[in-house]
C-alpha cells in the first residue's frame, strides 16, 4: 500500500511539473531563453497582493491548466511583481529588477500591464487587463507575435 501511495504521488509531481509554468525574473535570463527557444517575451506587471484585476488576471488566465500548458510551449513568461504587504516583499535586488523593467516597459504605471517582447526586448505589443479567458488572451497574446 505504501509503495502505491509513493508512486501515485510521484507521478502527480512529475506530472505537475511538466504542466508548471516557468515564470522567470530574470529579463537576462528571459531573453536568453527567449533567444534560444524562439519564441516571444510576455512580461507580466502586476501587484500580486493589492490589485484585484491582477489577481483575477492570475486566476482566470495564468493559473490555468490550459495556458500553462500553452505558454509552456509558446512563451517564456516574465514576471515583474509589486506587491506592497511586507509579508510579500522581494528582495532589494528583485525589487531593483522589477523597477528597472518598469522603468523601460511601464512607465505609467498601469496594472496589471502585459507587453510581449521579442528576444532582443523589442516591444510587439501590449494590452490591460481584459475579460477573457485563457483560450483568447492565448490568441491575443500571439497576435503580437
Amino acid at each position: 500500500m505504501k509503495r502505491v501511495l509513493i508512486t501515485v504521488l510521484f507521478t502527480f509531481i512529475s506530472f505537475s511539473s511538466l504542466l508548471a509554468q516557468d515564470w522567470q525574473t530574470d529579463f537576462t535570463t528571459a531573453k536568453e531563453i527567449a533567444k534560444k527557444e524562439q519564441k516571444p517575451i510576455v512580461l507580466v506587471f502586476q501587484g500580486s497582493d493589492w490589485c484585484g484585476p491582477c489577481i483575477k488576471l492570475d486566476r482566470e488566465v495564468w493559473s490555468t491548466e490550459e495556458f500553462k500548458k500553452y505558454s509552456k510551449d509558446h512563451f517564456v513568461m516574465l514576471k515583474a511583481d509589486f506587491p506592497k504587504r511586507s509579508k510579500n516583499a522581494l528582495s532589494k535586488e528583485q525589487q531593483d529588477r522589477n523597477n528597472v523593467l518598469a522603468e523601460k516597459y511601464n512607465n505609467n504605471g498601469y496594472f496589471p500591464f502585459v507587453v510581449v517582447l521579442n528576444s532582443k526586448g523589442e516591444v510587439k505589443g501590449s494590452t490591460g487587463y481584459q475579460k477573457m479567458g485563457p483560450e483568447q488572451f492565448e490568441k491575443l497574446l500571439s497576435s503580437y507575435n
